[in-house]
């Protein structure tokens, strides 16, 4: 009986994506960011093609999918001086294209499996969101396996599985083509190998690939790794496996670096301050005093639209402070774990002053699934609390 109710599930939830796989791939929102992958994708598959001949491929093949692109949107209020017309000023400049490119180089990995699918015969448009379609489907299975794991109960692990998996952060990211479904595909993917099958070296593998993918992730994996080193005894990880994961890491994090030709205050100035023409090549001189009244006035705004505040409610109430206080190792792995989150996106937000949603969705189901866990060990771990 249960080896048929298993079966059922699977076959609903295989169901499920292949639907859900339908709807992601008819209804791709073709964000300002896919014409530069595109170009990459080119740069990449035909090195010796003229960057005029790029740009002219890109928005000819974007302008058919979506005739709006290239328009200056007088909808919206500028972020940043000519933020709204700076798209339909790369749509008509080369030279400005160029450098643009530069500004998306950082994302090795993720611009390597676009490449692979141009090469499989898609074009530079599809190639550039497949991967995130693909990242969406694992996603929803690696949450499964998770939640089978730990609750031990099919139907439920079914059931909160669905209503993760329609998480609207999740969905609006699944719907661009951007490395932030694949970065957090990885995350997970890292997290399961640590936790799930306790071996450091393969979590540390995909951890490798998701900085290769969003560099920021290294803030995250510099402070997980610190966390990890306190309760080493407790994941039964040795100190020279975590110290090789942390130098694997910091190299990652400094080949990315020496590559990219674009510092970091050219980068937040053109793009919260005054968006230009040419970033790299003329920039402005990075302004103390404008860059601390953006972070000021953008604090309040960000956080609230973002879903740290609420995440932040259910951790207070599910975690039991009467184990915190009793320094119960178990729950001080796992406060530990939200503080590093926190820190992460803090120290994040300081840096680049924006928690767009699509961005954080790896934060977001990190924090989901290990409250899942929490409230469910709750029971054992005060169980073997008073058996102490």
């Amino acid at each position: 009986m249960l080896i048929k109710n298993n079966k059922i599930i699977k076959f609903l939830l295989s169901l499920y994506l292949c639907l859900m796989t339908y709807y992601l791939y008819t209804h791709q929102y073709y964000n300002s960011d896919i014409e530069a992958y595109m170009g990459l994708v080119y740069k990449a598959n035909f090195p010796d093609m003229k960057i005029e001949e790029i740009h002219k491929k890109v928005y000819s093949e974007l302008k058919e999918k979506d005739p709006d692109t290239g328009k200056v949107n007088m909808e919206r209020k500028e972020e940043a001086i000519g933020d709204n017309s700076y798209y339909k000023n790369l749509s008509e400049n080369p030279k400005m294209y160029e450098e643009e490119l530069q500004l998306f180089t950082v994302k090795p990995f993720y611009n390597l499996i676009n490449s692979v699918f141009f090469k499989f015969g898609f074009s530079a448009s599809t190639s550039t969101f497949l991967i995130t379609i693909i990242s969406y489907v694992l996603i929803v299975i690696l949450i499964f396996i998770f939640l089978k794991k730990i609750l031990r109960n099919n139907y439920l692990a079914f059931i909160l599985t669905i209503l993760i998996s329609i998480f609207k952060p999740l969905l609006d990211t699944s719907r661009h083509a951007t490395p932030d479904g694949f970065s957090t595909l990885l995350l997970l993917l890292s997290f399961y190998f640590a936790i799930m099958k306790r071996n450091l070296f393969v979590s540390s593998i995909f951890g490798i690939l998701c900085i290769l993918t969003r560099p920021e992730y290294f803030i995250f994996y510099a402070f997980l790794s610190l966390l990890v080193y306190f309760f080493r005894k407790d994941f039964k990880f040795q100190t020279k496996e975590i110290l090789f994961s942390v130098g694997y890491f910091t190299l990652t994090f400094a080949i990315i670096q020496y590559f990219n030709q674009i510092p970091w205050s050219v980068l937040f100035m053109n793009q919260f301050t005054k968006v230009q023409l040419f970033p790299i090549s003329n920039p402005d001189e990075f302004n103390f005093r404008e860059y601390v009244n953006c972070v000021k006035g953008k604090i309040l705004f960000e956080w609230n639209t973002s879903y740290f505040p609420l995440l932040l409610i259910f951790i207070i109430i599910i975690l039991d402070y009467r184990l915190i206080i009793s320094k119960n190792r178990k729950s001080l792995i796992f406060l530990g774990l939200y503080v590093v989150v926190y820190l992460t996106v803090s120290l994040r937000f300081i840096m680049f002053p924006t928690l767009v949603n699509r961005m954080m969705v790896g934060f977001y189901l990190v924090i989901i699934l290990s409250l899942i866990a929490y409230q469910n060990s709750k029971k054992q771990i005060l169980a073997d609390t008073i058996e102490k």
